[in-house]
């Protein structure tokens, strides 16, 4: 496996990616700021640089690459595999209620019987994560993972956009099938968020919107916590995220963000489900506990003298831990390429949700406020 990037700021020229050419790769990852990646002219470059790989990327609240979180730019990685198969694929979504049913087309369209791993890329706004997932779920082989992440818009969340050959959309869902017994992924997801507050029992809920905590409108409830704060919801959600309970009060390790609120409702819309008659708890954090959860998630996703040679590390976080770290948004990320060592290629993006399995177990999750790495690599050919 071969792995090279290019970090643009604006339209790249083809001299800005003859080193990536020189691979011959069959995927390019392109994650960019909103504006730079709708620039005109920019698919039909990477087209023409790229005419026989595959092309999939997004909109971003921030990019990662090797040298660290940029705005406003464009980080494109190029792969290259000796040994596996990778297929994409792509289809449009309706509206937040065809989640499900996205997921089950995307899961229909790349099975086969040695796929192995799914990454998807979907647009951050108007999707139910926990139903595209569930989708796929419904339509994947037994044991195929899934990981991935919801396009950003630098936490506006008002408009964001996905890239591929079929063009770069508002609506389009990008899905890559990994196939072959010698490609090999791992996974880490891990929040560092710690919970304050009561414990709320969720009355009233319908999937992703929560009416009612403690039988009170759920609005009310959470501006009375956030005070001052309050006045700039939505955003200021992002630093306040929900830790999700069972029904047993048990941790179920997910958080849930607020990407909107329904004033004559009094209710907030969560980026994924809720569950129904669970509990849910305010969360907070500091850069160090952050930090601390990226460096678990990657020690999960670590495997020494699994693979030899190059391989990519892609990150996907939330905003919201982009937020609360400001100046020092840098150090997570710092501290993954410290685990992952010198060979590995560092690439991602700060998102509206992130797509991974829980500590390498088959059940996939939508995550919100979490770092998630996806580790791909290539054993050598016995």
């Amino acid at each position: 496996m071969n792995v090279r990037q290019a970090r643009i700021a604006g339209i790249p020229l083809a001299t800005d990616l003859a080193p990536l050419v020189e691979i011959a790769p069959q995927l390019v990852l392109v994650f960019g700021s909103v504006k730079p990646l709708t620039a005109p002219g920019l698919l039909e470059i990477l087209e023409e640089v790229f005419p026989q790989a595959e092309l999939a990327g997004c909109t971003t609240a921030g990019e990662i690459g090797t040298g660290g979180v940029t705005d406003g730019e464009i980080v494109i990685t190029a792969l290259h595999f000796s040994q596996s198969r990778l297929r994409l694929a792509v289809t449009d979504l309706a509206d937040m209620e065809d989640s499900r049913a996205a997921g089950r087309r995307l899961g229909r369209a790349l099975a086969e019987p040695e796929l192995v791993h799914v990454l998807v890329l979907g647009q951050g706004v108007q999707i139910n994560g926990s139903a595209l997932i569930e989708g796929f779920a419904d339509s994947l082989p037994g044991g195929v993972m899934l990981s991935g992440g919801l396009a950003g818009d630098g936490g506006a969340f008002s408009r964001t956009w996905t890239l591929s050959r079929h063009g770069l959309s508002e609506r389009q869902i990008v899905a890559i099938g990994f196939s072959g017994r010698h490609v090999h992924l791992h996974h880490g997801s891990f929040h560092g968020w710690k919970p304050f507050g009561p414990v709320r029992k969720v009355t009233r809920c319908a999937g992703n919107v929560l009416y009612e905590l403690d039988g009170q409108p759920a609005l009310d409830i959470y501006k009375r916590y956030l005070g001052d704060y309050a006045k700039d919801l939505p955003a200021s959600g992002l630093l306040f995220p929900f830790e999700m309970l069972g029904e047993d009060r048990s941790a179920l390790g997910l958080i849930r963000t607020i990407l909107g609120v329904d004033e004559a409702a009094g209710s907030l819309i969560l980026a994924g489900n809720i569950v129904d008659c669970g509990y849910l708890r305010l969360m907070h954090a500091s850069t160090d506990s952050l930090v601390d959860g990226a460096v678990a998630a990657a020690e999960e996703a670590f495997r020494p003298g699994t693979d030899a040679g190059e391989s990519l590390v892609l990150l996907v976080s939330c905003v919201g831990r982009k937020l609360v770290m400001g100046t020092r948004v840098d150090e997570e990320v710092e501290a993954v390429a410290a685990v992952f060592g010198p060979q590995a290629c560092i690439a991602g993006f700060y998102s509206n949700g992130e797509i991974s399995p829980m500590r390498d177990l088959l059940t996939c999750h939508l995550h919100n406020q979490t770092m998630t790495i996806t580790h791909i690599a290539e054993a050598a050919a016995s």
